[in-house]
């Protein structure tokens, strides 16, 4: 049994349908029991409901299991802790193999969320395991959040320079190769950058929209303030639009770059493109 973490978000998800293809038992733990028919449908065997703060959950989540992937919640403040306390609960339960998912270039101490899974990389490797670090670059499917506005617009908007480059990455091409190394023998004591396209400036993610959707789409900056005063008014709360601030500035001044060779070898083929991604987008919408 490999039990996944943070279950509910959409790596979580992707992990499971993914280790589900490989015909691997599967424990979702999720806070919310509400997403327990919906992470059973993509092919977990067992739901386990409690939160990272609640050490009787997460011993009743890691009784049993023979690996963790542990998944903390997008830019949480509590990421560390979060982390410890599923250490503590593998350790209490013997269990010695476990895959934490990271982020390309935890040590940028300026990209806040980056620098906190760093200390807990530094924590892990100090905790005995049979550990494996994933360190995926920013997912192409953050490009569907505004995917409507974009198509219905014409415009691409980034709260950072156009000519910012960053190397992105399919979601579905992180969760293969999370399941590869969960069910497959020789990858412990690895930490593997997890990148599907060379650098891109946002003008050229603009051009391949265009060619997606089959209308001219322009990339374009907006401001900060526009940026966060929208994020606000969806609902995001402060930690966060601080936090990925301070992503997008890091992003203004160096951009994220990455290099596609460990994926490729790990998944024995090419990585998703962003062309091909897109196309699937445009076929699907927001469900890509």
């Amino acid at each position: 049994m490999i039990l996944v973490t943070g279950a509910a978000g959409k790596t979580g998800k992707a992990a499971i349908k993914a280790l589900a293809a490989r015909g691997a038992p599967v424990r979702a733990l999720v806070r919310n029991p509400g997403h327990a028919a919906s992470l059973k449908a993509l092919g977990a065997a067992e739901v386990g409901i409690g939160g990272f703060d609640d050490p009787a959950a997460l011993a009743r989540a890691t009784s049993g299991t023979q690996a963790i992937y542990h998944i903390c919640p997008n830019v949480s403040p509590d990421e560390v802790g979060y982390a410890r306390a599923v250490a503590a609960a593998a350790r209490d339960n013997g269990i010695k193999r476990f895959v934490f998912h990271s982020v390309l270039h935890p040590q940028i101490e300026a990209m806040p969320h980056h620098w906190a899974k760093m200390r807990v990389e530094e924590m892990l490797f100090a905790a005995g395991f049979d550990l494996t670090v994933l360190q995926p670059t920013a997912y192409m499917q953050n490009l569907l959040g505004a995917w409507r506005d974009i198509v219905a617009d014409g415009v691409f908007r980034v709260p950072y320079p156009v000519a910012t480059r960053l190397s992105l990455v399919d979601l579905d091409d992180v969760a293969e190769a999370a399941a590869l190394v969960l069910t497959a023998d020789g990858h412990g004591g690895a930490s593997y950058e997890l990148v599907g396209t060379e650098p891109l400036g946002q003008s050229v993610v603009a051009a391949a929209i265009s060619v997606a959707v089959k209308r001219n789409v322009r990339a374009e900056a907006e401001s900060m303030e526009a940026w966060e005063a929208r994020a606000a008014a969806a609902g995001m709360g402060a930690h966060e639009r601080a936090t990925l601030v301070a992503m997008f500035r890091y992003y203004a001044d160096h951009g994220l770059i990455g290099n596609p060779n460990t994926l490729s070898w790990l998944l024995g083929r090419t990585p998703t493109s962003l062309a091909d991604f897109l196309a699937r987008a445009a076929t699907r919408g927001v469900d890509a």
